[in-house]
Protein backbone atom coordinates (compact mmCIF):
# COMPACT_ATOMS: atom_id res chain seq x y z
CA UNK A 1 0.00 0.00 0.00
CA UNK A 2 1.42 3.24 -1.03
CA UNK A 3 1.67 5.58 1.68
CA UNK A 4 1.71 9.76 1.70
CA UNK A 5 4.22 10.28 4.41
CA UNK A 6 6.12 6.74 3.64
CA UNK A 7 6.68 7.06 -0.39
CA UNK A 8 5.13 10.20 -2.00
CA UNK A 9 6.57 12.91 0.59
CA UNK A 10 10.03 11.97 -0.03
CA UNK A 11 9.11 11.19 -3.45
CA UNK A 12 8.53 15.04 -3.95
CA UNK A 13 10.82 16.12 -1.18
CA UNK A 14 14.14 14.00 -3.67
CA UNK A 15 12.69 15.39 -7.11
CA UNK A 16 12.48 19.29 -5.76
CA UNK A 17 15.90 19.42 -4.35
CA UNK A 18 17.43 17.62 -7.23
CA UNK A 19 16.19 19.96 -9.45
CA UNK A 20 16.07 23.03 -7.47
CA UNK A 21 20.36 22.16 -6.42
CA UNK A 22 21.30 21.26 -10.13
CA UNK A 23 19.83 24.71 -11.25
CA UNK A 24 21.73 26.46 -8.59
CA UNK A 25 24.99 24.89 -9.38
CA UNK A 26 24.76 25.17 -12.86
CA UNK A 27 23.94 28.97 -12.28
CA UNK A 28 26.91 29.46 -10.10
CA UNK A 29 29.27 27.54 -12.47
CA UNK A 30 28.02 29.18 -15.33
CA UNK A 31 28.22 33.25 -13.83
CA UNK A 32 32.09 35.16 -14.72
CA UNK A 33 34.84 33.35 -13.15
CA UNK A 34 35.85 36.15 -11.27
CA UNK A 35 32.56 34.66 -8.63
CA UNK A 36 34.08 31.41 -8.94
CA UNK A 37 36.17 31.86 -5.89
CA UNK A 38 32.86 33.31 -3.70
CA UNK A 39 31.02 30.30 -4.72
CA UNK A 40 33.71 27.48 -3.82
CA UNK A 41 34.08 29.06 -0.87
CA UNK A 42 30.20 28.93 0.10
CA UNK A 43 30.33 25.19 -1.18
CA UNK A 44 33.01 24.39 1.13
CA UNK A 45 31.25 25.43 4.06
CA UNK A 46 27.88 23.76 2.57
CA UNK A 47 29.86 20.95 2.47
CA UNK A 48 31.71 20.74 5.53
CA UNK A 49 28.47 21.84 7.18
CA UNK A 50 27.02 18.58 5.46
CA UNK A 51 29.28 16.33 6.60
CA UNK A 52 28.70 17.35 10.33
CA UNK A 53 24.93 17.07 9.36
CA UNK A 54 25.70 13.31 8.00
CA UNK A 55 27.66 12.65 11.54
CA UNK A 56 24.86 14.20 13.78
CA UNK A 57 21.99 12.35 11.75
CA UNK A 58 23.76 8.94 11.72
CA UNK A 59 23.06 8.73 15.96
CA UNK A 60 19.28 8.21 15.18
CA UNK A 61 16.93 6.62 13.24
CA UNK A 62 14.16 8.55 13.42
CA UNK A 63 12.43 9.67 9.95
CA UNK A 64 14.02 13.44 10.98
CA UNK A 65 17.32 12.33 11.22
CA UNK A 66 16.89 10.38 7.67
CA UNK A 67 15.69 13.20 5.79
CA UNK A 68 18.18 15.34 7.74
CA UNK A 69 20.68 13.02 6.51
CA UNK A 70 19.66 12.75 3.23
CA UNK A 71 20.28 16.55 2.58
CA UNK A 72 23.62 16.30 4.24
CA UNK A 73 24.60 14.19 1.76
CA UNK A 74 23.34 16.20 -1.33
CA UNK A 75 25.47 19.13 0.54
CA UNK A 76 28.99 17.31 0.55
CA UNK A 77 27.61 16.28 -2.89
CA UNK A 78 27.09 20.07 -4.38
CA UNK A 79 30.13 20.93 -2.90
CA UNK A 80 32.20 18.21 -4.88
CA UNK A 81 29.94 18.78 -8.39
CA UNK A 82 30.43 22.70 -7.77
CA UNK A 83 34.21 22.43 -7.31
CA UNK A 84 34.36 20.07 -10.65
CA UNK A 85 32.19 22.63 -12.95
CA UNK A 86 33.97 25.45 -12.22
CA UNK A 87 37.29 23.42 -13.19
CA UNK A 88 38.75 23.53 -9.27
CA UNK A 89 39.37 19.98 -8.77
CA UNK A 90 38.77 18.46 -12.53
CA UNK A 91 42.39 16.82 -13.37
CA UNK A 92 46.22 17.11 -14.30
CA UNK A 93 44.75 17.68 -18.05
CA UNK A 94 43.22 20.41 -18.95
CA UNK A 95 43.01 20.26 -23.07
CA UNK A 96 41.67 18.80 -25.81
CA UNK A 97 41.85 15.12 -26.90
CA UNK A 98 44.62 14.41 -29.24
CA UNK A 99 42.83 13.58 -32.25
CA UNK A 100 43.36 9.99 -33.92
CA UNK A 101 44.42 8.36 -30.78
CA UNK A 102 42.11 5.21 -29.66
CA UNK A 103 41.90 2.34 -26.65
CA UNK A 104 44.38 2.11 -24.40
CA UNK A 105 46.07 5.74 -24.75
CA UNK A 106 42.26 7.70 -25.22
CA UNK A 107 40.95 6.16 -22.03
CA UNK A 108 43.83 7.75 -20.05
CA UNK A 109 43.97 10.83 -21.87
CA UNK A 110 40.31 10.88 -20.39
CA UNK A 111 40.96 9.93 -17.08
CA UNK A 112 43.34 12.95 -16.71
CA UNK A 113 40.55 15.26 -17.28
CA UNK A 114 38.69 13.84 -14.41
CA UNK A 115 41.29 12.43 -11.97
CA UNK A 116 41.09 14.63 -9.61
CA UNK A 117 37.41 15.07 -9.03
CA UNK A 118 37.13 11.13 -9.23
CA UNK A 119 39.97 10.69 -6.58
CA UNK A 120 38.13 12.96 -4.06
CA UNK A 121 34.54 11.65 -4.81
CA UNK A 122 35.84 7.95 -3.60
CA UNK A 123 38.03 9.18 -0.76
CA UNK A 124 35.26 11.15 0.48
CA UNK A 125 32.66 7.84 0.12
CA UNK A 126 34.85 5.51 2.01
CA UNK A 127 35.19 8.83 4.52
CA UNK A 128 31.23 8.36 4.96
CA UNK A 129 31.41 4.38 4.58
CA UNK A 130 34.15 4.62 7.98
CA UNK A 131 31.96 6.87 9.97
CA UNK A 132 28.83 5.34 8.95
CA UNK A 133 29.41 1.58 9.41
CA UNK A 134 27.98 0.60 12.48
CA UNK A 135 25.28 3.52 13.40
CA UNK A 136 21.78 3.35 13.19
CA UNK A 137 21.55 5.59 10.31
CA UNK A 138 23.59 4.76 7.34
CA UNK A 139 21.90 7.11 4.54
CA UNK A 140 23.80 9.59 4.39
CA UNK A 141 26.88 7.11 3.24
CA UNK A 142 24.33 5.43 0.92
CA UNK A 143 22.88 8.18 -0.47
CA UNK A 144 26.88 9.65 -1.98
CA UNK A 145 27.75 6.32 -2.67
CA UNK A 146 24.69 5.60 -4.64
CA UNK A 147 25.37 8.90 -6.03
CA UNK A 148 28.82 8.04 -7.18
CA UNK A 149 28.49 4.98 -8.90
CA UNK A 150 25.42 6.56 -11.16
CA UNK A 151 27.69 9.37 -11.90
CA UNK A 152 30.64 7.32 -12.82
CA UNK A 153 28.49 4.70 -14.94
CA UNK A 154 27.47 7.68 -16.69
CA UNK A 155 31.14 9.07 -17.19
CA UNK A 156 31.87 5.87 -19.06
CA UNK A 157 29.24 5.58 -21.66
CA UNK A 158 29.98 9.42 -22.43
CA UNK A 159 33.70 8.09 -23.26
CA UNK A 160 32.24 5.22 -24.75
CA UNK A 161 29.66 6.51 -26.75
CA UNK A 162 26.02 7.27 -26.68
CA UNK A 163 23.34 8.63 -29.04
CA UNK A 164 22.34 11.90 -27.10
CA UNK A 165 25.80 13.09 -26.01
CA UNK A 166 23.89 16.46 -25.40
CA UNK A 167 26.77 18.79 -23.57
CA UNK A 168 24.84 21.28 -22.76
CA UNK A 169 24.85 21.17 -19.14
CA UNK A 170 28.78 21.79 -19.62
CA UNK A 171 30.35 25.06 -18.64
CA UNK A 172 32.41 26.74 -20.94
CA UNK A 173 35.47 26.36 -19.19
CA UNK A 174 35.22 22.55 -19.21
CA UNK A 175 34.45 22.55 -22.72
CA UNK A 176 37.04 20.34 -24.20
CA UNK A 177 35.84 17.45 -21.76
CA UNK A 178 33.29 16.84 -25.29
CA UNK A 179 36.35 16.14 -27.13
CA UNK A 180 36.72 12.83 -25.07
CA UNK A 181 33.00 11.67 -25.47
CA UNK A 182 32.39 8.64 -28.06
CA UNK A 183 30.62 8.90 -31.03
CA UNK A 184 26.94 8.85 -30.96
CA UNK A 185 26.13 5.42 -31.00
CA UNK A 186 23.57 2.96 -29.33
CA UNK A 187 25.80 0.21 -27.20
CA UNK A 188 25.02 -2.12 -24.89
CA UNK A 189 26.52 -1.10 -22.49
CA UNK A 190 24.15 2.36 -21.95
CA UNK A 191 21.32 -0.55 -22.58
CA UNK A 192 22.78 -3.29 -19.30
CA UNK A 193 23.34 0.96 -17.36
CA UNK A 194 19.94 1.36 -18.25
CA UNK A 195 18.31 -2.13 -17.09
CA UNK A 196 20.72 -2.62 -14.01
CA UNK A 197 19.82 1.45 -12.88
CA UNK A 198 16.10 0.46 -13.30
CA UNK A 199 16.53 -3.16 -11.46
CA UNK A 200 17.95 -1.46 -8.03
CA UNK A 201 15.32 1.30 -8.38
CA UNK A 202 12.94 -1.91 -8.28
CA UNK A 203 14.78 -3.09 -5.14
CA UNK A 204 14.61 -0.23 -3.55
CA UNK A 205 11.15 0.68 -4.25
CA UNK A 206 10.14 -3.08 -2.77
CA UNK A 207 12.23 -2.49 0.44
CA UNK A 208 9.70 1.01 0.45
CA UNK A 209 6.61 -0.99 -0.09
CA UNK A 210 8.14 -3.92 2.39
CA UNK A 211 8.56 -1.69 5.38
CA UNK A 212 6.21 -0.71 8.35
CA UNK A 213 4.16 2.27 7.55
CA UNK A 214 5.65 5.92 8.20
CA UNK A 215 8.72 4.30 9.39
CA UNK A 216 12.60 5.57 8.96
CA UNK A 217 13.16 2.43 7.03
CA UNK A 218 10.09 3.07 4.71
CA UNK A 219 11.09 6.72 3.91
CA UNK A 220 15.03 5.45 3.66
CA UNK A 221 14.14 3.64 0.87
CA UNK A 222 11.54 5.68 -0.85
CA UNK A 223 14.32 8.53 -0.95
CA UNK A 224 16.87 5.66 -2.67
CA UNK A 225 13.93 4.62 -5.10
CA UNK A 226 13.77 8.28 -6.21
CA UNK A 227 17.33 9.12 -6.87
CA UNK A 228 17.98 6.25 -8.42
CA UNK A 229 14.32 6.40 -10.45
CA UNK A 230 16.32 10.19 -11.33
CA UNK A 231 19.62 7.96 -12.96
CA UNK A 232 17.72 5.91 -14.86
CA UNK A 233 16.01 9.21 -16.24
CA UNK A 234 19.05 11.06 -16.47
CA UNK A 235 20.43 7.64 -18.57
CA UNK A 236 17.54 8.01 -20.51
CA UNK A 237 18.86 11.64 -21.29
CA UNK A 238 21.46 9.88 -23.04
CA UNK A 239 19.52 7.69 -25.12
CA UNK A 240 17.16 9.50 -26.13
CA UNK A 241 16.83 13.12 -28.38
CA UNK A 242 15.71 14.93 -25.56
CA UNK A 243 17.70 18.40 -24.64
CA UNK A 244 17.76 17.73 -20.78
CA UNK A 245 19.30 21.35 -20.39
CA UNK A 246 16.10 22.94 -21.40
CA UNK A 247 14.95 21.92 -17.96
CA UNK A 248 17.34 24.66 -16.52
CA UNK A 249 17.38 27.33 -18.75
CA UNK A 250 16.93 29.47 -16.05
CA UNK A 251 20.53 28.88 -14.91
CA UNK A 252 22.46 30.12 -17.60
CA UNK A 253 21.82 34.00 -17.37
CA UNK A 254 25.07 34.63 -18.95
CA UNK A 255 24.78 32.13 -21.85
CA UNK A 256 21.47 34.13 -22.43
CA UNK A 257 23.13 37.14 -22.19
CA UNK A 258 26.23 35.77 -25.04
CA UNK A 259 22.72 34.68 -26.94
CA UNK A 260 21.26 37.86 -27.68
CA UNK A 261 24.19 39.79 -27.77
CA UNK A 262 25.14 37.79 -31.01
CA UNK A 263 21.54 37.91 -32.13
CA UNK A 264 21.62 41.96 -32.11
Amino acid sequence: MVSWSGHIVPFIVTVAIWFVATGLIAWADNRERATFSTSLMIGSVAGIAGLVVILVASLSAAVWAVYLAFIGALMVWGWHELSFLTGASAGPRRGLAEPGLTGIARFRQAAATVMHHEVALALTALLLISLSWDVPNQIGATVFVLMFAMRLISKINLFVGVPNSTSEMLPEQLAYLKSYFGPNRTTLLLAVSIIGLAGMTTWFAAMALAAPVGSAEMVGASLLTTLALLGVLEHLFLALPFRDGMLWGWAYPQRKAAAQTHQD
